[in-house]
């Protein structure tokens, strides 16, 4: 058993000052982040170090007597941080999977030493295993050289020149167009070739995604100064930087995947998006199209529906319900529609038993799952790596909180990728999919300093 995390009270200071004084020079770090000027939720930021993989045996159902929530609000005191690559979930459910070299499919970081936020409050702990807080080499000394090496962060327009001093510091990545491995041409094809197996019946409804690769011929692209980019224009509360050697996955995720408390697992699957308009009538009219429309709200339901199955292979009988249905949520780039489904876990339950019943997610997927997976490998033709899985954490006393990795960067060591893509239905109009899938694409690609191919 791990030793017991102890936490203490922090001045506060903001996460991203505290982030560029110590864990963005890690080479192995996390910083699960609620957004820039968050006044809601919490971020958790540390170091860990390389485990094998993801306790698929830590037991989620039956909390621990000591929880996280007696140690510090937020939940999180100490697990383990990282991802989970679409490919390998899709083999486990059973369905055919390419292989993607370009970043591991799993990374799990056994966390040392994390600073938590809770930004309604603005309170923070440092929480480090008991027996670590002091001495030279001890948590409290190391985050007070994160805070001497970055300085203390000041408001307003000293914030915004600190903030733009870092950003000019490192570099932006190549000014280049990303390569697609689809056409807009090819990828309108292939959702008639979805459309075509929805009429057939093998399927309901089909995550189609595409994805598009960006090369750094003359300098690596840098994971902190694309974060920094990346949450300032799309700020989402499931932002994360996690770094694993000469890999990183820089999300804007706005789609909570799985949230564990106390027994209770959450879903909140995302399937419904239109752009931001261009003043607050045309915003509220197109906000109203997505809510009304019939493509849209089928869609939605469909994932619903496939999430409550999943949910209830792990759950106890007569215990998951929807919360939410079809709920509007806004993010600076699009409106998307939103579900929540909970159930509670049958005593028992593992990690390793909650993906294997849900991952990947039926929003990613289709319906039915495997179905829906197997056509698709059969039209993307090439793996969708780290995207479309999920990242997050899970702490030692069975508690957990992931996110799906969309509107995200993975950083190599030759360049940088984005996935993106679309639910297909029968109802589905390829012009709108494929400008769906640049609305998506083209935020996280400008961190990077990329623009879309032609057509795009």
């Amino acid at each position: 058993m791990p030793a017991r995390p102890v936490a203490r009270r922090l001045e506060w200071t903001d996460p991203e000052a505290l982030f560029l004084g110590g864990p963005a020079g890690e080479e192995h770090a996390f910083w699960l982040d609620a957004g820039p000027d968050a006044t809601s939720g919490w971020s958790w930021l540390g170091v860990g170090d390389p485990a094998p993989a993801w306790p698929r045996d830590l037991v989620i159902s039956a909390p621990d007597a000591q929880t996280a929530g007696d140690v510090v609000p937020g939940g999180f005191a100490g697990g383990w941080v990282g991802w989970l690559g679409y490919d390998e979930g899709a083999r486990r459910a059973g369905a055919p999977a390419a292989t993607d070299d370009a970043a591991p499919g799993e990374v799990a970081l056994a966390v040392r030493r994390l600073v938590a936020f809770d930004h309604a409050a603005r309170q923070s702990w440092l929480i480090a295993p008991e027996g670590d807080h002091e001495g030279p080499a001890g948590a409290a000394a190391e985050v007070a050289r994160w805070r001497a090496a970055e300085g203390e962060r000041g408001a307003g327009a000293e914030a915004e020149a600190q903030t733009e001093a870092h950003l000019a510091s490192r570099n932006r990545g190549p000014a280049a167009r990303a390569i697609s491995r689809h056409t807009p041409a090819e990828y309108a094809d292939l959702i008639a070739r979805c459309r075509e197996a929805i009429r057939r019946g093998d399927a309901y409804q089909l995550c189609l995604t595409t994805r598009f690769e960006v090369e750094a011929s003359d300098a690596p692209i840098d994971p902190v100064g694309a974060y920094l980019r990346l949450r300032r224009a799309q700020p989402a509360h499931h932002g994360g930087y996690v770094r694993a050697g000469a890999h990183a996955l820089l999300s804007a995720s706005p789609e909570q995947f799985l949230q564990v408390t106390d027994g209770v697992v959450r879903t909140r699957p995302i399937k419904g998006t239109r752009p931001r308009g261009h003043d607050p009538a045309h915003d509220a009219a197109l906000a109203r199209e997505l809510l009304e429309s019939p493509k849209e709200r089928a869609e939605n339901v469909m994932i619903v529906d496939l999430m409550r199955n999943d949910l209830q292979r792990v759950c106890r009988p007569g215990t998951v319900t929807v919360e939410g249905l079809l709920e509007i949520e806004s993010y600076p780039a699009v409106h998307q529609l939103v579900s929540t489904v909970a159930g509670r876990l049958v005593p028992g339950a593992t990690l390793g038993e909650l993906l294997d019943a849900t991952f990947p997610a039926g929003s990613m997927t289709g319906a039915p799952k495997l179905s829906a997976m197997t056509i698709l490998h059969g039209l993307e033709g090439a793996p969708r790596g780290v995207y479309a899985g999920c990242f997050g954490w899970a702490g030692h006393d069975g508690r957990a909180d992931l996110a799906m990795t969309i509107r995200s960067i993975v950083v190599h060591s030759s360049g940088a990728y984005v996935g993106a893509g679309g639910g297909i239905t029968w109802l589905s109009e390829p012009a709108d999919e494929v400008a769906e899938v640049a609305v998506k694409a083209r935020g996280p690609l400008a961190a990077i300093g990329a623009t879309l191919p032609a057509g795009w």
